[in-house]
């Protein structure tokens, strides 16, 4: 499959975040921004693949109940692959058994956020692999 994406040139970090619920992509790219950093999304596992090695994001926020190419999958891959496998992999998964947690990071995750989670949680784990603050906007008058 041949992708075209365009080049990032950004000071910010970049924090790619899949999953294939457009609520849940918007969610966690609203709060990327906000903590600073420059959000790309993919919506599939193969998207996602081609996404890390073209932008070559300081962190991977990674849904892990997929269709077509699980997030599993792409952990394996991503880890595999020279030019991946130094990416930070954070699985954002309804999967809350002790026996899926444990299965998802011997996959190679470095993380792991269940869902529903709070946003908290999620800025602290970003800021954690990323050390970016949240920038609050307030209005000028």
């Amino acid at each position: 499959m041949d992708y075209n994406f365009s080049s990032i040139s950004s000071p910010q970090p970049i924090v790619l975040t899949v999953d294939d619920n457009e609520d849940n992509l918007w969610l966690s790219a609203h709060l990327i921004e906000q903590l600073n950093c420059k959000a790309i999304v993919a919506q599939d596992g193969f998207t996602a693949l081609a996404m890390a090695r073209h932008y070559n994001p300081a962190l991977l926020l990674l849904d892990i109940t997929m269709p077509t190419l699980s997030g599993i999958d792409v952990v394996l891959t991503t880890k595999q692959d020279p030019q991946t496998c130094h990416i930070p992999v954070v699985a954002l998964t309804a999967m809350a058994r002790t026996e899926e947690r444990d299965r998802i990071l011997q996959a190679g995750c470095d993380h792991y956020l269940s869902k529903p989670y709070a946003i908290e949680e999620l800025e602290a784990v970003i800021q954690q692999y990323v050390g970016q603050e949240a920038v609050v906007l307030l209005p000028t008058e």
